[in-house]
């Protein structure tokens, strides 16, 4: 059965592409969508406010399990009654379930069947997370979708740990379900199975027989070449029930949202436009440009003059330039902005191109 006041529905269709409404408690949400990365409850250098403010106008953020339960702790979010109102966000949060942590962070990490022993990367403090776990700080985070407890391979993975790291995701996707969750949360299963289409296939086959609310292609874009992830996501992305929503995780450039979009994906996040920003790379309607670059330096003209964001219609690049050597605060902000509502605008072009055709 599918949650209360949860529910996807597709309005328009160009190929495999999809255009659609996911509905939540906590609001509607235009697909495909892409979703700021708010890994510790901020995304970082931007306040709520600004995050929910014309023209970004983002409908739904992220929020990370396994580092917000190291800090600050599940007793301080719980205290706030959930993450929303511990970061002043009243739109849909979804959470990742720590899941890509087990890979980024393999070296303090040790995997069983069971679920897996870490050391905190703050203090070195040790600690279990098993899909019970997962579920249940997710639970005191009350994020509006939470993410089933998955093994995230390498890209390059052998066969034999793809297949393991597939058997334990399904176990435990269904450990998951079994955890009762806060009304109106949602759950979405994680398909592996790196870059074989057939393994993935395999996958999809256990996943799809339990009632999740949406299902995610999980292990992309962490190692494998971009043709790998493209013919996978071509080959393999409309498998995924047309009547749920499709989450591709972790993912990516602007190309590659389009990529993904075509080939029938509705939900991407990525830390890339706010890591690139803070690292002086910013993203035009024609490319990326280096803002620390010399040509930059008496620069009268925006960062883009085709972007409607705060900082290309107030400030120009020469500032920004300025800003960036002399390791002011205020760029962090400026360039977060402008990066965040170019993903924005390239998703409602995408989304305005399905519905025209």
């Amino acid at each position: 059965m599918p949650t209360d006041g949860f529910s996807f529905e597709v309005i328009a269709t160009k190929g495999k592409a999809r255009a659609g409404i996911l509905h939540t408690p906590r609001g509607d949400i235009p697909t495909p969508v892409f979703m700021p990365v708010g890994t510790l409850g901020t995304v970082k250098a931007m306040t709520a406010r600004e995050l929910a403010t014309p023209p970004l106008d983002a409908r739904i953020i992220l929020g990370n399990t396994y580092h917000l339960y190291l800090r600050p702790g599940l007793e301080v979010i719980e205290a706030h009654g959930g993450l929303h109102n511990f970061s002043s966000w009243q739109r849909p949060i979804l959470t990742d379930s720590g899941g890509f942590q087990v890979f980024s962070l393999a070296a303090i990490n040790q995997i069983d069947d069971d679920g897996v022993t870490f050391r905190s990367h703050i203090d070195g403090s040790k600690h279990r997370l098993t899909p019970e776990v997962a579920m249940h700080i997710q639970g005191v985070l009350g994020s509006d979708i939470a993410m089933a407890f998955d093994q995230c391979p390498p890209g390059q993975a052998p066969a034999d740990v793809q297949d393991l790291a597939m058997a334990r995701t399904t176990a435990w996707a269904a450990r998951c379900l079994a955890v009762e969750r806060p009304a109106g949360q949602a759950l979405f299963g994680i398909v592996q199975g790196g870059g074989d289409v057939d393994r993935r296939r395999r996958h999809l086959e256990q996943l799809a027989t339990m009632d999740f609310d949406g299902f995610a292609i999980g292990g992309l874009s962490v190692g494998e070449s971009i043709d790998t992830m493209y013919a996978v996501l071509d080959a393999f992305a409309a498998d995924l029930p047309a009547h749920k929503p499709r989450y591709l995780m972790g993912v990516g450039k602007p190309a590659d949202l389009s990529h993904g979009v075509a080939a029938g994906v509705d939900l991407f996040d990525c830390v890339m436009p706010t890591r690139n920003a803070r690292n002086g790379s910013l993203f035009t309607h024609d490319g990326k440009i280096t803002i620390s670059n010399a040509k930059h330096k008496a620069d009268t003209r925006p960062i883009d003059d085709e972007c409607d964001c705060e900082t290309c219609q107030t400030v120009s690049r020469a500032y920004l330039r300025h800003l960036y050597i002399a390791k002011e605060i205020l760029y962090n902000r400026l360039a977060t902005i402008h990066n965040l509502t170019v993903y924005a605008a390239h998703m409602r072009r995408l989304r305005e191109s399905i519905l025209r055709s």
